[in-house]
Parts: structure tokens; C-alpha cells; sequence
């Protein structure tokens, strides 16, 4: 297997893990700020673990990477409050797809920081994305699933702004996974207990079994996934992550149905199926113009390559 499908391989385990996230924060039963505080609370042991190997494998993390991790810790601290509101909102799996707007944010703003200018196929696909995310709101459909949809996709839109400035942080501060993820980790653990009273406060002490499940979302997606996520995040294009993360919104829209119950309106899943097409048309590079893109050697690190789609 060479070295980019071993990539792409990654991401998409990572993001296959991180779709039970949802799932797993309705099992809870907590409140917002309570499951998105406990996730990362619970989470930091094993990272520091995992960084402190890192660490002496490789050596400190530069101070650029240490404040860029952060800056991702603040505002992946915005994206877990938002996002479990969201959740709360509109369930699982419609909140899921809300929060995977990301693609078309990273896409510009990788274009902007990076270089990696996308195709115009995006400028297309972007308000087509868009009236899928109208449909999901309910706003045309007295049968809308979720206890306030409108107030869900408002969550789930600043979940996507949140998402993308943490996606983008990560792969501009190191092509480390452990020490940027532990620092990270860290940093959105603190700044949600700080932010909590204004999302509705967290309850320090939840009982059993939603401990049980906020143990699961810690080990599972918050450290298992989000490592592989972001070892993958500096070794391939940013719009290419983004794309290959949508295996979570549908993936978590599959769990949610199954396993809670979960039934959007017809509508609504319509606007699930418009949102998918629209992101993969536009984040798709057109076959007859192969652009320069950075690609992992064999020995991890990043290199110029021409290619053709993304």
C-alpha cells in the first residue's frame, strides 16, 4: 500500500470512530456542556500519555505548534458546545451532517493560508449545500424531527466555523498527532469549564451509566479518533480531509436511526442527501486539470506532487 492510500486509510478510520461521537452523547443523557466537558476532561490522561512517548521519540514540540494547539484547544471548545447544543436540538445524526459544513470553510480558508486553491466546482456546489441545510431546518416541513430545528442548524453552522478553524490550526501547527492533540485537549477542557455557565452549565457530577458512556466518547473518538485525524491532517490537502471526514455525518445518521431511534422527516433526509451531493461536487477537483498538491513520502514527510482529482 503506498504511503497516501495508508493516509486516506487513516483519516477514514479516524473519521468512522469519530461518528459514534453523537450517538454516544445522547446515550449519556447529560446536559451539552456536561457530555462536552467530560469528553475532553476524560480524555487528557491517556494523551499526555501518548504525548509524553511522542515527546521523547521526537523531542518538544516548537513553540509555534505549542501555540497554534492552543489557539485549536480554544476554539474546539466553541465546536464541542455548539455542537452538542446542536445535538440537543435537532439529534444526532441531522447535527452530525450540520457540523460537517466545514468542508466548504476549510476548502476557502486553505486557499487563503495554504495555497491549495480550489476548483470551481465549489462556487456551484456551495449554494446547493445550502438549500440542504434550509430543508433540514424545518423551515418548509411541520414535520420536522429535533425539539427547535432552527435553533439546531444556528448550532450547527457555528459548530462548522468553529470545526474549520480547529481543522485548520492543527494542520498548520505540526505534523505531530499526540503533542498538538494533548495540548489541545488540555486547553478545551479548561476553557469549557470556563465557558459552561453561559451554554447552560455542566453538571460536575454526573452518575452511572452516563459516566459509563462519557468514558466511551473520551477513549474512543475524542483520543483513538481524533490521533488518527490528526496525523493525517498535515499529510494530505486540507479540502481532501475535509471531504473524507463527511464519512461521519452519514455514518453517524446510520447509527442514530438504528440505534436511537432517530427519524427525520422525509424533507429532512432530503436535505441530508442535497448537502452530500453538494459538498462532493464541489470539493472534487475536475479529472482533466491535475493541480500541484502535497502528498507524504514513504518516510512521512510532506512533498510536491501533481495529481488529478482529489
Amino acid at each position: 500500500m503506498s504511503a497516501h492510500r495508508r493516509i486516506v486509510l487513516i483519516a477514514i478510520v479516524g473519521a468512522l470512530i469519530i461518528s459514534t461521537s453523537a450517538p454516544l452523547v445522547r446515550l449519556s443523557g447529560v446536559s451539552p456542556a456536561t457530555s462536552a466537558l467530560f469528553r475532553c476532561a476524560y480524555a487528557v490522561p491517556p494523551m499526555l500519555v501518548l504525548a509524553w512517548l511522542e515527546r521523547r521519540r521526537f523531542g518538544p514540540l516548537p513553540r509555534r505548534a505549542v501555540l497554534m494547539s492552543w489557539a485549536a484547544g480554544v476554539v474546539f471548545a466553541l465546536d464541542l458546545l455548539f455542537w452538542h447544543h446542536a445535538i440537543a436540538y435537532v439529534g444526532a445524526g441531522l447535527a452530525t451532517v450540520l457540523g460537517n459544513l466545514q468542508v466548504f470553510i476549510v476548502a476557502f480558508a486553505a486557499w487563503a493560508l495554504f495555497g491549495e486553491r480550489p476548483s470551481t466546482r465549489l462556487m456551484v456546489g456551495t449554494p446547493v449545500v445550502f438549500a440542504g441545510v434550509v430543508l433540514i431546518s424545518g423551515v418548509f416541513d411541520s414535520a420536522a424531527y429535533g425539539s427547535d430545528p432552527m435553533l439546531g442548524v444556528a448550532a450547527g453552522i457555528a459548530t462548522s466555523l468553529s470545526y474549520a478553524a480547529y481543522l485548520l490550526l492543527l494542520k498548520g501547527g505540526s505534523d505531530r498527532a499526540a503533542g498538538p492533540l494533548a495540548h489541545a485537549t488540555v486547553v478545551a477542557t479548561v476553557a469549557i469549564a470556563a465557558l459552561s455557565p453561559v451554554f447552560g452549565g455542566a453538571d460536575l457530577m454526573p452518575s452511572w451509566p452516563a459516566h459509563g458512556w462519557l468514558v466511551l466518547l473520551a477513549l474512543g473518538p475524542q483520543v483513538v479518533g481524533w490521533s488518527l485525524i490528526t496525523y493525517s491532517l498535515p499529510r494530505q490537502p486540507a479540502a481532501l480531509t475535509a471531504l473524507l471526514l463527511l464519512v461521519q455525518p452519514m455514518s453517524t445518521v446510520a447509527i442514530s436511526t438504528l440505534v436511537l431511534g432517530e427519524r427525520p422527516s422525509v424533507l429532512q433526509l432530503a436535505g441530508c442527501a442535497v448537502v452530500v451531493v453538494g459538498v462532493l461536487y464541489g470539493s472534487r477537483r475536475p479529472p482533466a486539470r491535475a493541480s500541484a498538491e502535497k502528498v507524504p513520502s514513504d518516510d512521512g514527510r510532506v512533498s510536491s506532487a501533481r495529481s488529478g482529482p482529489a
